[in-house]
């Protein structure tokens, strides 16, 4: 079988272990998600622009559904430009599509996104929240990660270069293993200290903070990478899934010698300096706290507070590569842990995938195997590794269309959704592995059919009875913009967004009561250049215990877990943050101020309005509403709130 002899590629022999191997039954290795990907033929079905078309028509006609109407050219050049860049085509933009008549018009619109830079932020963003990207810890703390942005930057890149993806996951997972000098691959290492920081006292060496620490690493491989809920076997085996005990401990021992490292950027003569200053704080907070020891209680509150401030005047850390390393003398022994309990250790066990996933009688690699993480990356990465492709087309899908074919996008297991389209996710991982783990290859055969393309009509009483919730595709998928979307359509139609692209991360002006609840109110020192507050959102902090309020509301994740799909719940505070707001108000101000400097009447601001924020001309209904706002009202201001609070602005059809 694949496995036998990629174990043996890798030098992965046999080794004494005192944790016996399991052994699964046929019928728990039968689930769907676990069988090598078939190669189904592609159906032919009348209609049909590309095999997408053709495996999506075939579940239709089976069901006695048929394909809604092509969507209307200024629809699609809007719901293509948010799907590849999060942000609203321009007027002059959609005016130039609508106008191509040539028959390669909508290619080359496709073609002209994905090589824009914005490609890379929005598709970025899309990673960043299955991976839970954060720049800081959470918990109480919630210390900084101040080089943390150079993953955010390093995952930008990756996508607008079409980085293949297994050569993504691999430098993710062991870039510091393969390629230790190499800035890059020690950045995209980083990966693997994404997670929550629980801190004791500052002592991370402590066994319960490391078991946490190690946890993180394990849980987000099965999540993210495998799409599998491996994380339910850390304190027993899996209820649902054949994930045993002894799988999830076996996963987690790959990541035993690894440990967090700040690869220095700064010369040697600037970190001499720097520790220097360090080192004259350091003595001075020795000498206070020698002093806090002894001293009455009444004395303590302001020695504290003293304290407190000569701490602020540290020295901010250099630049540093936020990564990690390899240190076997520092290898944590992995055992098998009585209901996860750390204290509570049970056999020890070598590294090893899931077997589940392996040939029966597959060896475990020893404890001390050299290029742990670089070995494990490789199973992952493997073209025949039944999950890992099937896994990344489906989430492509899922951003696509607003539900992937599995509808649990991290969960192929036997409590997640069955596929929608079976044989269209097996055809679509096939052509992803033979394009060399092309991403932008799979955007360009989704984007092509004539499924994609279809109107986001009701359609008739008999379709929604059969298919209510669309699974078939019988029409697209209406769906409201998400929280950096809104924000980042805010400030393109106010025509005050900064493209400004990579660096550190922004930190925004917020309300004091926010602030102040803060474990130290000054983590949020904001950003003094105020055209840099006008950044694309994914460029702002990504910060685990302060959200923005205008994108918490609009339900960004909690920076904590793993996060698949974006909830889009409806709900009152949304609207009063569009209209009592203090982003929706200023960048009202703004568009207001840009409709008197680019439109001469009442007619023009009204029509530009609408161009800009919702991507066509407004109907004339709307066109009459409007101009009688306008002289009631008699403040452009108003009326420029209205457009951010109208579903055309928050809704891509």
């Amino acid at each position: 079988m694949w496995l036998a002899g990629l174990f043996a590629c890798f030098g992965l022999l046999a080794a004494d272990s005192v944790a016996p191997l399991p052994k699964y039954t046929p019928a728990e290795r039968r689930h769907w998600a676990f069988q090598k990907r078939a190669h189904p033929e592609v159906p032919v079905v009348a209609g049909a622009a590309n095999p997408v078309d053709a495996f999506v028509y075939a579940g239709l006609k089976k069901a006695g559904l048929h394909p809604s109407p092509a969507a209307s050219r200024a629809r699609l050049v809007r719901r293509l430009s948010f799907d590849l860049t999060g942000l609203p085509p321009t007027p002059a933009e959609v005016a130039a599509f609508t106008a191509d008549k040539s028959p390669d018009a909508y290619q080359k619109l496709v073609e002209r996104l994905l090589a824009s830079p914005r490609y890379g932020e929005r598709w970025g963003q899309h990673w960043l929240d299955i991976v839970r990207f954060a720049e800081t810890d959470g918990f109480e703390y919630d210390t900084h990660r101040r080089d943390a942005w150079r993953y955010r930057d390093y995952v930008i890149r990756a996508f607008n270069n079409d980085k293949p993806y297994d050569r993504f996951l691999m430098e993710q997972l062991a870039g510091d293993e393969i390629a230790p000098a190499e800035d890059e691959t020690l950045i995209a290492s980083g990966f693997n200290r994404l997670g929550p920081l629980r801190k004791n006292a500052g002592n991370q060496e402590v066994a319960s903070s490391r078991n946490e620490v190690l946890t993180e690493m394990t849980n987000i491989v099965g999540s993210a990478l495998l799409g599998v809920t491996l994380g339910c076997a850390r304190c027993h085996d899996h209820k649902f899934d054949p994930f045993r005990q002894s799988d999830y401990y076996r996963m987690q021992a790959y990541f035993a010698a690894v440990h967090d490292k700040d690869v220095p950027k700064a010369t040697a003569e600037e970190q001499s300096a720097w520790k220097a200053r360090s080192d004259l704080i350091d003595e001075e907070l020795k000498r206070i706290r020698a002093v806090m020891k002894d001293a009455p209680n009444a004395e303590k509150p302001a020695l504290e507070k003293k304290l407190a401030e000569v701490e602020e005047r540290k020295p901010e850390p250099l630049p540093a590569l936020f990564s990690v390393s390899d240190d076997p003398a520092r290898r944590s022994p992995v055992h098998l842990l009585a209901r996860g309990d750390y204290q509570n250790k049970g056999d020890r066990v070598g590294m090893r995938p899931p077997g589940v996933l392996l040939p029966d009688g597959a060896a475990e690699a020893a404890p001390d195997a050299p290029t742990p993480r670089a070995n494990l990356a490789r199973w992952v990465t493997d073209p025949e590794n039944p999950l890992t492709a099937r896994v990344m087309v489906n989430r492509i899908w899922h951003y696509h269309f607003g539900r992937g074919i599995v509808a649990t996008p991290n969960d192929f297991g036997r409590m997640g959704e069955r596929p929608s389209h079976p044989e269209l996710l097996d055809w679509l991982a096939n052509e992803f592995v033979a394009s060399g783990f092309s991403v932008k290859h799979i955007h360009r055969l989704i984007l092509a059919s004539n499924t994609y393309r279809q109107s986001s009509g009701a359609g008739d009483a008999a379709a929604i009875e059969k298919d209510p919730d669309n699974r078939l595709l019988w029409h697209f998928n209406r769906r409201r913009l998400d929280a950096e979307e809104i924000r980042d359509a805010m400030l393109a139609a106010s025509g005050k967004l900064n493209l400004a692209a990579g660096g550190p991360s922004v930190i925004v002006p917020i309300e004091k009561e926010l602030v102040d609840a803060l474990y130290k109110p000054s983590q949020w020192a904001v950003t003094p250049d105020p055209a840099e507050h006008n950044r694309r959102s994914v460029y702002l902090i990504a910060k685990r215990n302060l959200r923005l309020p205008s994108m918490e509301v609009f339900d960004a994740p909690d920076l904590l877990v793993s996060c698949p799909r974006r909830e889009s719940s409806t709900h009152a505070p949304q609207a009063l943050e569009l209209l009592n707001g203090a982003l929706a108000n200023q960048q009202a101000a703004a568009l207001a101020e840009r409709l008197e400097r680019e439109a001469h009447s009442a007619r023009q601001r009204v029509e530009l309005a609408y161009r800009l924020a919702t991507g066509r001309a407004p109907t004339s209904a709307e066109l009459r509403l409007a101009l009688n706002f306008l002289r009631q009202q008699a403040k452009l201001q108003q009326f420029a709130l209205a457009i951010f609070n109208l579903n055309a602005f928050l809704y891509v059809d």
